[in-house]
């Protein structure tokens, strides 16, 4: 039998946000269980770049993959899965759509975890794909009252608000400063590749959730440093990989919960509607292949 191959139009019509958020967030639950080994990010070095793998083994749900990419070309990642009782690959999906899913569905998790709770008014800053697949997989979590989002360049923002309304059906403008875009807000995604700061922390208001998908290391991170002196709780959903970066990570890494085990209630959580939570977003390995195996199901065989 031969193993399914997918694309970019197969993730995008078959995985919904649901899907994606219910493999996450038992992966989640897994890797804090000990039952899906995720060692953190390996490269290899090509002499333009890295080729980039994430691997993991689900042994409950007999699974185990990898996910590849490249950091010199913007090529097609790859996403492999293997049927660990048979040794069977069951899968291949390439293209450039699930990983940015995946990732959405992780940050859904997070703010369903960490935020007050109730419907949510989110403040957006970034305009790309890792910003859409946010707002994409959040909707599967909590109602969106509605939505401001800031780029650098305004016109991206009225644009990404257009589509937006049109395409996810939640309430959304643009507005010109981040300040606006941040204050007053029950959810701040932060997403963009800025290597500087492109809020400052007193702009972040009592009983907010922040989730920071972009740089994050001492000498180059979009959220200021001053933010976790705020923060009540700061958590990642891979405390290894985290800590294994050449540059260490903005925050203390030490000082980190982790978002699997703040799910299984083995760690505390928010415990005050007034405190401020950030989520520093890093990519558990073998949600990839939790992601691609919840595709495999959904598209008709």
């Amino acid at each position: 039998m031969f193993p399914l191959v997918l694309n970019d139009s197969d993730v995008r019509d078959h995985l919904d946000a649901a899907t994606a958020v219910a493999a996450v967030r038992s992966a989640l639950l897994a890797h804090h269980a000990g039952t899906l080994h995720a060692p953190p990010r390996t490269r290899a070095d090509l002499g333009e770049g890295d080729l980039v793998f994430t691997t993991g083994h689900l042994s409950a749900q007999g699974l185990f993959g990898f996910r590849v990419y490249d950091t010199f070309a913007g090529a097609e990642q790859l996403v492999a899965v293997w049927d660990a009782g048979s040794g069977r690959l069951r899968a291949l999906v390439h293209g450039t759509e699930l990983g940015p899913r995946r990732t959405g569905a992780i940050g859904a998790v997070a703010v369903d975890t960490a935020a007050n709770p109730g419907p949510v008014r989110v403040g957006l800053v970034g305009t790309g794909t890792q910003a859409w697949t946010q707002l994409w997989a959040l909707r599967a979590v909590r109602p969106i009252e509605d939505v401001t989002v800031a780029s650098r360049r305004p016109q991206h923002a009225t644009d990404f608000a257009r589509r937006a309304t049109e395409e996810l059906k939640v309430p959304i403008r643009a507005v010109s400063r981040v300040e606006d875009a941040v204050r007053g807000r029950d959810v701040v995604i932060v997403a963009t590749n800025s290597t500087e700061p492109v809020l400052e922390a007193d702009w972040i208001t009592p009983g907010t959730h922040v989730s920071t998908l972009g740089p994050k290391s001492i000498p180059h991170h979009e959220i200021p440093p001053t933010l976790e002196a705020r923060a009540h709780l700061t958590f990642t959903d891979s405390l290894a990989q985290a800590a294994s970066y050449p540059e260490p990570h903005v925050f203390a890494t030490d000082r980190m919960a982790d978002l699997g085990a703040i799910l299984a209630g083995a760690a505390p959580g928010r415990t005050d509607p007034d405190q401020i939570t950030v989520f520093c977003s890093v990519g558990l390995a073998g949600t990839e292949v939790a992601v691609a195996a919840a595709l495999c199901d959904a598209v008709p065989q």
